[in-house]
């Protein structure tokens, strides 16, 4: 079976009170694909 995924792909970054995480894979494409 195949699947045809469109949508983004982005390195993000997270911030958080403790902690910040740089070029993290982000966006609709890669969500989708891994979820």
């Amino acid at each position: 079976m195949s699947l045809l995924v469109v949508g983004s792909i982005a390195l993000d970054t997270v911030k958080t009170p403790v902690e910040e995480h740089t070029d993290l894979m982000g966006g609709s494409a890669s969500y989708a694909a891994l979820g």
